[in-house]
């Protein structure tokens, strides 16, 4: 017997009930582990992973509606240049058909003024070249009496 007290203290290979023993206590360990610990943490892990991807999702729909909004802003901003740049177009084309316009009254106000001046210039050439063609005969009167030192009648200058 000393020889089975001297294994009995030592490592058994053939096994006996204890380990079946050791088998319901591991199997009830992880259970009551997994219950207590592993359950509630993988809960809370789901509950983390799944508020991340719905924030994910929240941020994507509204980086989705971010951009369409802003397509739609660029859309009116385009629509308004386009608007204006028409407008102002239009607004040119009414400012130079006026201002043709008032060139073509003012030329014609200028070419009325002209054809008036026109005219009494000539009247004014036809009045002067009577009263001249009426002096130089006179002129030339008095310039032959006085070189001639004589009376001469009018009436036979001419």
């Amino acid at each position: 017997m000393t020889v089975f007290a001297f294994f009995e203290s030592s490592i058994q290979l053939v096994p006996d009930g204890t380990l079946l023993v050791h088998l319901l206590l591991i199997v009830g360990m992880v259970a009551l582990l997994n219950a207590t610990l592993l359950k509630p943490i993988n809960r809370v892990l789901e509950e983390r992973e799944l508020r991340t991807k719905g924030r994910l999702s929240e941020a994507a729909a509204t980086l989705a509606v971010v951009d369409e909004r802003m397509r739609e802003y660029e859309h009116r901003l385009r629509q308004a240049r386009t608007d204006g740049y028409s407008l102002m177009e239009r607004e040119r084309t009414a400012i130079s058909q006026e201002r043709d316009l008032k060139v073509t009254e003012v030329r014609a106000e200028i070419s009325r003024w002209l054809s008036q001046e026109q005219d009494k210039l000539k009247s004014a050439s036809a009045d002067a070249r009577k009263t001249l063609d009426a002096e130089s005969g006179a002129t030339a009167l008095q310039i032959s009496r006085q070189i001639l030192k004589r009376e001469i009648r009018e009436d036979r200058v001419s």
